[in-house]
């Protein structure tokens, strides 16, 4: 009798054996079984009886035939998916025959032939982990496994997996199995898995010979596979895997997607350099460096990317953002939204019922100073506004020489400022109009119009330098708030540049005269200017400087910048960190676990690595005394280690609401921040339910927390049910002047640039993060730590570093001579697509416009016409379309 079968077709050799009387019954089942055989199948089955007995004929002769002909009905037999082909099943009973025979056999053809059988039945029947088919496949003929079905050939490649990992744990050689793998993986990517083939080159870790088994029809499904699975594996598969993405890439002409790779590993030696000069088609360079002026990577033109000095200052002038201004109000005038809007028009007072209304008499300054945020916030980057820009002639009341004064003391550096955020992207006509407030007598006038200019020239670069000739002169200031506004002001123009600006703000750094404050600013600038450098002198001098704190300095709320300053030096580098880590363990033990799990969270971002956020997770069920602070910055790591894919932020979203029940007070403060973080211009509703909730907390903290992540969730979406909740917060505090503000605060984040701009620090189809985008973001969410004493004390203007991260969500399409080309787009939710077979929809739902459109988080877009070929896969920022030239009108 048969071994009694499994489910999975095998023999289970694991399970114990039945009681006898199970056995009696099998018995009269499979008698049963056989009578019930249709004839044909009674036929074939006493035919393979006898192929059996004549195999082990000693004639060579008839053994030959007999397996030839054994060979045959094996090969051609079909069966549905679920079940074992019949002549499987029915030589099931005599494989431990014809195993017993062959190792009788004579080494000869033959014995290699029998093997080549032995090796399919062992399929159904071999027991686990024996790796049967395996073995007699080595022993085997040389032929084409194919020709044996694809269930033989996964077998096989899930047997060689087991086997090498024995292998190499017994330290034999793997070199006998290169052979076979070779044919698995040009089978599978023959016939459509490539999934599978991926997956068996990683098992023996022979990654680099997918290169040369791909052609020109499977490399995207390929490249796509691999760099989707690469969030999930361990490092340093992760990067082999986006390596040789990008070398499959670079072999079949696709630069673009080249380049996208090259910018997510950041790595020196995938030099941006190559992916420009293996082309010589300058509109496809023109789009590279779109893709490069977007992801915020200051990069050099030189002669080697082009030669002719018109070219290089085209492709230099779109890597500086200079189109950026324009480009965005192109959108603009299209969605028409030109007309400036004032911060009524975003209260909507009239619609609170109540006493909402009556509000205006708690304290007018305050009051003014929102308004001065919402009102920059709202026309970010369009040049005009009804408070700022508004022309002076009219009646006096609403020039802006007005509004500035309508504010106290600080709260004029923040309406200074506002200028440039309002102009933002346009040094031009912006230092034009900040310059007449750079000879204000009144201090706090000039540092706001320092900051202004760094404003303005956020992510913008150009040859002069404008913006670093202004700022320089105003840094041997006597008072601290010019002094402040010069080097944040320096610090946002310059994120990411790594520019040499670094003996002017080290200097702050090592005079111990500076204020406290003013030490601090030039810490987190040269953290911005030098986002994930890893530059070892910096660190030196900023681990200098919280080494030589004294205890009252250590006690103030705005030293928690400085440890965010040397993490962001390390910002996504990973390892490179642990040194400075080490060092951070020797500080004052009121800073010391505040540096380190701000050092590990920032260094870790946006890698999704699990590990760690356990680890943080661990900080975060700790019970502390009162005092330590440092469970704040573990619970924005979670969020900022997990932002990565959305299956992680899926899962972080959902431990914190566990901390937010099970959590201390200063854990709970910090959660609102982490969602808003993890849903960043992405308004999920579960998240906007949670920070509903929160919203009217009995902690301060946590309430006011949960307002600005209203805002930072909807940042730039206009989504009305976020905006219609703060209508409603704002008549619910009309009393509380912090809240009140939050919410105001909040109310401009939401209509961001009248909805056409983004904080989301991920663009590319989610693929790339932007590090700038991302340093901004972190630097503003640890100020938020301490709303009281940062963002509502007097370092208000903190909230402009958000400009690092404001972005056009935008898709504008241009012809080669980048004028803007209306064309029509779908529009729909992004679709994941991994290794599925066909060629599946990429978006769904969708709906038809024509360019320029916005795109919301999780949203695609692809061309409705085969009249234009884009120049680049993903269809996002800017994109040059090319006439297709095998298009015919119908």
């Amino acid at each position: 009798m048969p071994p009694r079968e499994d489910p999975n077709g095998g023999a289970s050799p694991s399970e114990p054996a039945p009681p006898q009387p199970a056995k009696a019954k099998g018995k009269k089942k499979d008698e049963n079984k056989d009578d019930d055989l249709s004839e044909e199948d009674q036929a074939l089955k006493e035919q393979l009886e006898l192929y059996v007995v004549r195999a082990q004929d000693p004639d060579p002769g008839v053994q030959k035939l007999a397996l030839e002909s054994m060979r045959q009905e094996i090969r051609s037999a079909t069966s549905s998916m679920t079940s074992v082909p019949k002549p499987l099943k029915f030589l099931r009973p005599h494989y431990g025959t014809l195993k017993a025979y062959f190792e009788t056999m004579p080494e000869s053809e033959l014995k290699k032939y029998m093997a080549d059988i032995l090796s399919v039945l062992a399929l159904t029947m071999s027991a686990e982990g024996e790796r049967e088919s395996l073995k007699y496949r080595m022993i085997g003929s040389e032929g084409d496994i194919g020709s044996w079905g694809h269930e033989y050939v996964r077998n096989l490649a899930g047997e060689i997996a087991q086997e090498f990992q024995k292998r190499q744990d017994d330290g034999m050689t793997t070199d006998s199995l290169k052979e076979l793998v070779e044919q698995i993986v040009s089978f599978h990517m023959k016939h459509n898995a490539e999934p599978e083939a991926v997956d068996l080159l990683m098992e023996v870790e022979k990654l680099d010979l997918l290169v040369k088994h791909v052609d020109s029809t499977n490399y995207k499904r390929t490249c796509l596979y691999l760099t989707s699975s690469s969030k999930y594996l361990p490092a340093p598969d992760d990067m082999l895997a986006l390596k040789i993405a990008f070398e499959i890439y670079m072999k079949f002409g696709d630069f673009a997607n080249a380049l996208r790779i090259a910018l997510l590993l950041d790595d020196k030696s995938l030099e941006l350099k190559q992916i420009f000069t293996a082309t010589d088609d300058f509109h496809l360079k023109k789009q590279f460096a779109f893709i490069i002026a977007r992801h915020g990577l200051s990069t050099d033109i030189d002669d080697d990317i082009a030669a002719d000095e018109n070219e290089k200052e085209a492709l230099q002038d779109i890597i500086s953002n200079i189109k950026l201004s324009e480009g965005y109000l192109t959108l603009a005038r299209d969605i028409e939204v030109m007309e400036p809007k004032s911060p009524e028009d975003i209260y909507k007072v009239h619609l609170i019922d109540g006493r909402g209304a009556t509000s205006s008499s708690l304290d007018s300054a305050r009051q003014n100073l929102a308004a001065t945020f919402v009102n920059a916030f709202v026309n970010a980057g369009f040049g005009q506004d009804k408070l700022m820009t508004a022309p002076s002639d009219s009646s006096g009341s609403g020039s802006s020489g007005n509004w500035l004064f309508k504010n106290k003391e600080h709260g004029k550096a923040s309406a200074a400022a506002s200028l440039g955020m309002i102009l933002l992207w346009d040094s031009d006509s912006g230092l034009a109009q900040l310059d007449k407030y750079l000879h204000s007598n009144d201090i706090h006038v000039v540092a706001g119009a320092l900051l202004g200019i760094g404003i303005v020239s956020c992510g913008v670069k150009s040859d002069c330098d404008p913006a670093f000739a202004l700022i320089s002169e105003y840094f041997s200031r006597d008072e601290s708030i010019i002094r402040i506004g010069a080097i944040l002001g320096l610090g946002i123009a310059y994120a990411g540049s790594q520019k040499e600006v670094r003996e002017n703000l080290t200097a702050f750094l090592s005079d111990s005269q500076v204020p406290l404050e003013v030490l601090v600013f030039a810490a987190i600038s040269l953290g911005l200017v030098f986002v994930g450098s890893c530059n070892e002198e910096i660190a030196q001098t900023i681990i200098c400087v919280l080494m030589e704190r004294s205890e009252p300095e250590l006690a103030e709320p705005i030293i928690r910048l400085l440890p965010v300053a040397l993490g962001l030096l390390y910002l996504g580098k990973q390892e490179s960190v642990e040194a400075t880590a080490e060092v951070s363990k020797t500080f004052d033990e009121k800073i010391r676990n505040y540096c380190d799990v701000t050092l590990m969270s920032l260094a870790y971002a946006g890698t999704g690595n699990v590990l760690k956020v356990q680890k943080l997770l661990g900080i975060c069920s700790e019970h502390l005394e009162k005092g330590e602070t440092h469970q704040g910055p573990a619970v924005l790591g979670i969020s900022l280690i997990s932002m990565a894919e959305e299956l992680g932020a899926e899962m972080a979203v959902r431990s914190l609401e566990r901390l937010l029940q099970y959590g201390e007070q200063n854990i709970r403060r910090a959660v609102p921040l982490a969602l808003g973080l993890l849903c960043i211009s992405n308004p999920k509703v579960n998240v906007m339910d949670t920070m509903s909730r929160l919203s009217h907390d009995a902690d301060a903290e946590v309430s006011m927390a949960a307002i600005i992540s209203l805002g930072l969730i909807g940042a730039g979406t206009n989504n009305a049910r976020i905006a219609g909740m703060l209508r409603n917060l704002s008549s619910y505090y009309y009393k509380e002047a912090g809240h009140l503000f939050c919410v105001r605060i909040a109310q401009g984040l939401v209509h961001l640039g009248k909805g056409l701009l983004t904080l989301s620090p991920y663009h590319s189809d989610r693929f790339l993060l932007s590090p700038i985008a991302l340093a901004g973001l972190v630097t503003v969410l640890h100020a938020c730590l301490d709303m009281k004493s940062i963002i509502l004390g007097k370092y208000h203007y903190m909230l402009y570093i958000l400009a690092l991260a404001m972005q056009p969500r935008m898709l504008l399409t241009v012809d080669e001579d980048l004028k803007p080309l209306s064309v029509p787009v779908r529009v729909g939710q992004a679709v994941d697509i991994v290794g599925q077979a066909g060629r599946p929809k990429t978006i769904t739902g969708f709906q038809t416009h024509s360019t320029p459109v916005l795109l919301a988080a999780g949203e695609r877009a692809e061309l409705a016409t085969e009249k234009y070929l884009p120049l680049t896969p993903v269809l996002e920022g800017f994109v040059i379309l090319r006439n297709n030239p095998e298009y015919h009108e119908d």
